[in-house]
């Protein structure tokens, strides 16, 4: 099992060699030509399809066959003149998030492998006229159990499908916020926020010492978020509290005889962006009620009527 996902890291490594060669100038995509476009469209019906088949295929050997082949697919579409412009509107099974400064966008996909084990895939694309293109291979499985002190290079990348992306300045440059989700295993999720920056090379960046928690004495890279598999959490940005908000996880016994796993309790922690940092806030909502809650119905003085509000028919004696 775990041969074939070496061989996919290492025909990664080698398709996208090509990708990688350095142009004389950065030039930014500009307008699709009519030629472009055509083959874009049959480029996304091909995508559309092996990604699907990754996500949906029954059998083990054709969902990895149709990763490979969506591999070669996605690098030779991407290699169309000004692809960058292109919006795959109908590649439903891979995700593609862009920041508000249209610098970049990075495409990410989850394989099933078995029930207690997922990997990533994943790159980052440019916004040139010709392909750039930087792979992200997903080396969760050989970090630590919770690798939230570390910066990660694209291979060595702790590997997600991303589902929100939101930019924030520095003094050092601009940052991003991702938001994704990691299957992680039969009976344990995660959601993780991690950080991606560009160094002076230009090359990814995963990770960066913005978040403080209250329990850390030293920053953490990124944020990752265990719980159990039979509960959902929300870890987010939320444009209206302009903060992120996720939910509280307490610990309880496990369901499965596991021992201890962690489910939300109904309230919700938040980090808000000050000085250069992101500060956890503990208990973001604060509702207190004037009145202790009363079993329903509530009649109050309604004592002539029934639980509808009919009146009631008075017993003939």
């Amino acid at each position: 099992m775990f041969l074939k996902i070496n061989c996919l890291f290492v025909f990664l490594t080698l398709l996208h060699t090509a990708a990688l060669q350095a142009q004389p100038l950065a030039v930014k995509a500009g307008k699709i030509s009519p030629e472009a476009l055509e083959r874009l469209h049959t480029g996304e019906d091909t995508l559309a399809l092996l990604a699907y088949a990754v996500v949906n295929d029954s059998i083990e050997q054709e969902r990895f066959a149709a990763c490979r082949t969506l591999i070669t697919a996605l690098v030779r579409t991407l290699k169309v003149e000004n692809s960058f412009k292109y919006q795959f509107d109908r590649l439903k099974s891979v995700s593609i998030m862009a920041p508000p400064d249209s610098s970049f966008r990075i495409f990410t996909w989850q394989l099933f492998v078995n029930d207690s084990t997922y990997r990533y895939y994943g790159a980052i694309q440019m916004n040139s006229r010709d392909l750039k293109l930087y792979p992200l291979f997903d080396r969760s499985f050989e970090l630590d159990d919770r690798p939230v002190f570390e910066q990660l290079p694209a291979d060595r990348w702790y590997g997600a499908l991303y589902y929100n992306l939101r930019q924030f300045d520095l003094r050092e440059g601009r940052k991003y916020l991702l938001f994704g989700y990691d299957a992680y295993a039969f009976f344990e999720k995660r959601k993780v926020i991690d950080v991606l920056s560009f160094d002076k090379n230009g090359a990814p960046v995963f990770g960066a010492p913005v978040f403080n928690k209250p329990e850390s004495k030293v920053p953490e890279q990124r944020l990752l978020f265990e719980y159990s598999s039979e509960a959902s959490i929300r870890v987010n940005w939320d444009e209206q509290y302009q903060m992120v908000l996720f939910d509280h996880l307490i610990p309880v016994p496990s369901p499965f005889g596991r021992g201890i796993t962690y489910v939300p309790d109904g309230s919700y922690d938040g980090l808000r962006f000050e000085k250069g940092r992101w500060k956890y806030q503990d208990k973001v909502f604060n509702d207190v009620m004037e009145e202790a809650p009363r079993p329903e119905p509530v009649l109050d003085g309604r004592q002539g009527k029934d639980i509808i509000g009919r009146e009631k028919k008075k017993k003939k004696n």
